[in-house]
């Protein structure tokens, strides 16, 4: 990396040096202090030798000397002294920002008597070099690391063990450095990373204005605290290796005060310990599987488990974990390895390992692996909790507990083996910036995808749609973003483009659609995402419309393992939905190559031998065509998607060929039309033919119910237009053809693009739908047709919206400010007053752009 980053820009560097040094596990020791907004606390790194350990040159390798201070056991130096006295010594760069940092010390492992065993057993091995004094605890973190999965329990009792050890009396100091990216550490007089000190103790605190973690009130008016994910990940959280490929392990005991719970993203259900000395109350969790930073999540908060007695509201008696739903069955291992059913011979044997009482192939490295335990495969619904703010336990209670059990058989059916034991949800703070977030073992949901009680048509709710297709959405997570990551993070389609694919799969097996239903289901799905990925790419830059903006240089990063991630830091990109839905689109596609059924299968086997591992576009790619020989003979070609897919802004020939095929397809409604031919306003996508005096809707069912009612909505408001003063009765609605959100989200979308609609129409319509207990994709709509047509007295429902549905507010703030209106102006800086302290930071600045 250059000494010239420009804290401005918006690429996000990524400056640990992971090709020289890596991190194998992290124990973090906590304390949470709500009256000052700050995490103090210890960080224990355990370290070896990276891939190019051996090669380049150490000296004055970090980025450079920024904005920093310099810390030794001697008084401190300038910042310019850092580069200038690094006399060859090697530098360890670890991803740092907001963090005072007081100390870094090597620790004493050797005076761990525990640990004295590993050296005992390094001793008895023949083919070991006696180790000489001086590397002593260099060999016995290295045994540590080393030891096989089958020892995790022992090997996480050493790690904590040697967490505890004194400071090292070696006589070489630890000096160290922080910018504005970076912590960097250096042992006098040490030139490699060989000879690096392995185990390091750093003791820090976050700030409150830290980006990594948000400080603020519940919907109860209770403080808590919980990390806020992109777009600087947890580096103000802890001192850490970003970059993906700094796979690692961790244990972490937070302290709280008593009444807390603490959630993390940890295997085990933690209980709290009662600390009578200090009256707080202290939670240990841990990890084996080894995970990216990033992944590392954090909530602190007086959090309620929502209880499960009632479970039967919407769907009966509930499921235990091993109960049984009227689901497809999962796979069985066996299944998994009937390599002629795909002619997949290639994919299980270079490079993998066979373990577990399946014999099944695991090509990662060695941990203990769900997909070796039998138990696991047949485990279709994993343990599970749900956790909200006491106000919002009923809903979570008779919303979201119900749908999980289904939600979680569906994901099993789908893709098999759950990589993670147990899964907690908590219904985080109003001001959380998106729908939801998916970390090993907990998932974020926004207050946003509950919704009001109402009656239900079939065995879903159709207000449930939401929270089920997001629940869907963060499950898919599981297996790609967390279990199979991206190497490269600008290829953000891997994770959301896969999870947003997978959803409607996952969401349709819970609400066990037939195929037919599936098909028109999906089929306006696809409609609602692309009108939307159709705007977003009328109103944003190109760059920020590439898949894969590094193009032939993805994955690629610097001698020393640094790089950066472009856009990272913009405000807007946070917001848009490219990566979700053309990386959505670009699966749509290779599914119609190759079949839905066989695609889902091959989605199977992608996961059996890349779970655990970090892959690139081209991974998946390969996989496929191998796996498709013959559809690469037909045209299908890497190059080609690249080409077409990732490597350039726009969209592609075939999306557009497939949103006329999703608005005519072989369902055909007769629409009856109003004498003044009012669908003449309707999209050109929408097309009629005209036979035996009536009109015909060319369209899907679902669709059709949707274009039936704009058409009646639309001759109702001309009616009214021309005669104001004549009584007119009420539209005659059929409330039973349009009955799902996406429908109503569909009917409001092409409503928007009438020019005008009266006050008669827009509130018979508020009537009609009962908009404002519909969930809040639809409640949104309504927002934008408010809002554009000045209908003065549905302001209080946008009011409402920006204040109670924050992740998906932002852009309305725009629309209230482009009119010009003074009213509509006044709402939205009156929004943005009461809601600053709470609202994340990248949308308060997207806001304010907008608005001051």
């Amino acid at each position: 990396m250059g000494d010239d980053v420009n804290p401005d820009r918006d690429d996000l560097p990524l400056r640990a040096n992971t090709s020289h040094i890596l991190v194998r596990h992290y124990v973090l020791d906590l304390d949470i202090h709500f009256h000052t907004q700050v995490i103090t606390g210890t960080l224990v790194l355990f370290l070896e030798p990276g891939p190019g350990a051996g090669e380049g040159a150490w000296a004055g390798e970090g980025p450079g000397a920024g904005e920093g201070d310099l810390y030794t056991a001697q008084p401190s130096k300038t910042a310019d002294s850092w580069e200038d006295e690094s006399n060859g010594d090697f530098t360890l760069v670890l991803d740092c920002c907001d963090l005072a940092v007081s100390k870094v010390e090597e620790l004493d492992v050797a005076s761990v008597l525990d640990l004295l065993g590993l050296l005992e057993e390094v001793r008895g091995e023949e083919s070991v070099v006696e180790p000489q004094p001086g590397s002593q605890s260099a060999v016995l973190i290295q045994r540590l690391i080393s030891l096989p999965a089958t020892q995790w329990k022992k090997q996480h009792h050493l790690y904590s063990q040697c967490s505890r050890a004194p400071a090292s009396e070696s006589g070489r100091p630890l000096v160290f450095h922080t910018d504005r990216w970076s912590l960097q550490v250096r042992h006098r007089g040490t030139r490699t990373p060989q000879e690096f000190p392995r185990a390091l103790r750093i003791c820090y605190e976050t700030k409150p204005e830290g980006g990594s973690v948000r400080w603020t009130k519940d919907q109860d008016n209770r403080s808590c605290v919980y990390t806020a994910g992109s777009p600087i990940n947890n580096r103000a959280l802890f001192p850490c290796q970003e970059p993906p490929v700094a796979m690692s392990t961790w244990q972490a005991r937070v302290r709280a005060p008593r009444g807390c719970v603490v959630l993390l993203s940890g295997e085990n259900q933690a209980e709290p310990t009662h600390l009578q000395e200090t009256g707080l109350c202290s939670w240990d969790y841990y990890v084996t599987m080894p995970m990216p930073a990033s992944t590392f999540t954090l909530a602190v908060g007086s959090w309620s488990l929502v209880p499960t007695a009632q479970q039967t509201a919407l769907f009966g008696a509930p499921h235990s974990h091993t109960g049984s739903l009227d689901l497809p069955f999962a796979a069985s291992p066996q299944f998994m390895f009937e390599r002629s059913a795909l002619k997949d011979e290639k994919h299980f044997e270079s490079g993998c390992t066979v373990s577990g009482e399946n014999n099944v192939s695991c090509c990662h490295v060695d941990y203990p692996c769900r997909f070796t335990e039998a138990s696991a495969w047949s485990q279709r619904i994993i343990p599970h909790r749900v956790f909200a703010p006491p106000s919002l336990v009923p809903k979570a209670q008779f919303q979201i507990l119900p749908l999980l059990p289904r939600c979680l058989a569906a994901a099993h059916a789908t893709l098999g083996v759950h990589p993670f034991p147990r899964l907690d949800i908590l219904i985080v703070p109003a001001g959380f910036s998106s729908l939801g977030m998916a970390s090993p073992h907990i998932i974020f949901l926004s207050q946003s995808v509950l919704c009001g009680e109402r009656d239900g048509v079939g065995g879903v709710q159709p207000g449930l749609s939401l929270c089920g297709s997001r629940l869907c959405h963060e499950l898919s997570h599981s297996w790609f973003g967390l279990a199979i990551g991206a190497r490269d993070w600008t290829e953000e389609w891997i994770s959301e483009g896969f999870a947003t694919y997978l959803e409607d799969v996952i969401w349709a097996r819970a609400q066990q659609l037939s195929r037919t239903e599936t098909d028109e289901q999906s089929k306006l799905k696809a409609l609602l995402r692309w009108r939307r990925l159709s705007e977003e790419l009328q109103n944003s830059e190109d760059q920020l419309q590439i898949l894969r903006p590094n193009m032939e240089s993805t994955g690629q990063v610097s001698e020393s393992g640094s790089s950066f991630v472009k856009h990272a830091l913009n405000p807007e990109k946070n917001f848009m939905q490219v990566h979700y839905l053309k990386g959505y689109f670009l699966l749509r596609f290779l599914a119609s190559k190759v079949e839905d059924e066989r695609f889902l299968s091959f989605f199977k086997l992608f996961v059996m031998k890349y779970h655990g591992q970090l892959i690139l576009s081209q991974d998946f790619l390969q996989m496929l065509l191998e796996t498709f020989p013959d559809k690469e003979r037909q045209g299908l070609t890497l190059e080609a998607i690249h080409a077409d897919w990732l490597d350039r802004p726009g969209i592609p020939k075939w999306l557009f060929e497939g949103s006329a095929a999703w608005t005519q397809t072989r369902l055909v409604e007769e629409v009856k039309a109003e004498p003044v031919s009012p669908f003449l306003s309707l999209p050109q996508s929408v097309s009629f033919t005209h036979r035996n005096g009536a009109y015909i809707c060319c369209c899907d069912d679902l669709v059709c119910s949707v274009v039936s009612e704009v058409v009646k909505w639309i001759g109702l408001n001309q009616s009214v237009g021309r005669g104001r003063k004549r009584k007119r009765a009420r539209p005659k609605v059929n409330l039973d053809r349009v009955v799902t959100p996406e429908q109503l989200v569909l009917l409001l979308e092409l409503l928007l693009e009438e020019a005008e609609l009266s006050v008669t129409s827009l509130c018979t319509i508020q009537r009609t739908y009962n908009l404002q207990e519909q969930d809040a994709e639809v409640r949104h709509r309504w927002c934008e047709l408010v809002v554009k047509h000045k209908h003065t007295e549905a302001y209080h429902d946008v009011e409402h919206f920006l204040q109670h549905d924050q992740a998906m507010g932002v852009y309305l703030y725009g629309e209230l400010m482009v009119h010009e209106d003074a009213r509509q102006q006044a709402l939205a800086r009156h929004c943005l007053s009461l809601l600053q302290d709470e609202m994340d930071q990248s949308a308060r600045r997207v806001v304010e752009e907008m608005v001051l």
